[in-house]
């Protein structure tokens, strides 16, 4: 029996005659790499608003791993272990690159703030233990040589890796992008490709929201297309390339059949 990381069954949400998702429903396996897709304003990243309790859907409902998630906070889903990027880079100013992607582990700190504070041992062990991960991970993006570098100085592309990087930190269970590729070069976006390979491939569950279709179509195991907040069709990359649903929806003759 599959076991699915993430159930959309019949979300909805408006925004006073917009409707932003329309009873929209479908499931992500354990373990799979799901791409959501659509033209601006689908409802793509209003679905991620919905799933991860920054809006609160007028009906419907998002199961993680069996376990609704109506009403928590953002904070709650964190916490479970479903961790998200934004459009835009969220980087934390005033910090370096590694300092960044060491950030991302607060959920998961065993010590204390003040055992931190007055750097204590056990305090020292985990956080070396963070930063050896942490240096692996900007290795594993080609961000090694930006590490003491104040990430606000890396260039848009450089900003987008770290903040998916910072995200794994997290240890999440199940990742949720949205548009991890906007804004980098085409070495930047094969290395990124690589990364969610990997990341997939150790058992983490990710959903990507992206507009890049040679990246999509290259590394998901399922498509999900949203048309006017709605599912106009899901399946394999290669059937979706072909659906006319999709093609008249958005694809067009950006990918060849």
């Amino acid at each position: 029996m599959t076991e699915f990381a993430l159930e959309i069954d019949g979300l909805d949400k408006t925004f006073g005659g917009l409707h932003a998702v329309n009873r929209a429903s479908f499931t992500v396996p354990h373990g799979s790499l799901t791409a959501v897709i659509g033209p601006n304003g689908a409802g793509k990243t209003t679905l991620f608003n919905l799933v991860t309790g920054l809006y609160r859907a007028d009906s419907g409902e998002a199961r993680f791993y069996g376990v609704s998630l109506h009403d928590l906070t953002p904070v709650e889903v964190a916490a479970r272990g479903l961790i998200r990027t934004f459009q835009a880079a969220r980087i934390y100013p005033g910090m370096t690159a590694i300092e960044n992607v060491v950030a991302g582990a607060h959920l998961h700190l065993k010590t204390r703030a003040w055992q931190h504070m007055l750097w204590l041992g056990g305090a020292r062990s985990e956080e070396r233990a963070l930063t050896a991960r942490a240096d692996a991970l900007l290795d594993l993006v080609g961000l090694s040589a930006f590490r003491n570098v104040a990430a606000t100085e890396l260039p848009m592309g450089g900003q987008k890796l770290l903040e998916v990087v910072r995200a794994l930190m997290a240890r999440p269970r199940l990742l949720l992008l949205d548009e991890p590729a906007a804004g980098l070069n085409d070495a930047e976006t094969a290395d990124l490709a690589a990364l969610l390979r990997a990341v997939r491939d150790s058992g983490i569950s990710v959903v990507v929201v992206e507009h890049n279709m040679s990246l999509v179509m290259g590394v998901a195991d399922q498509v999900i297309v949203l048309d006017a907040g709605s599912v106009v069709a899901s399946g394999a990359p290669r059937d979706i390339q072909r659906d006319a649903r999709v093609i008249a929806a958005y694809v067009g003759g950006e990918v060849a059949s």
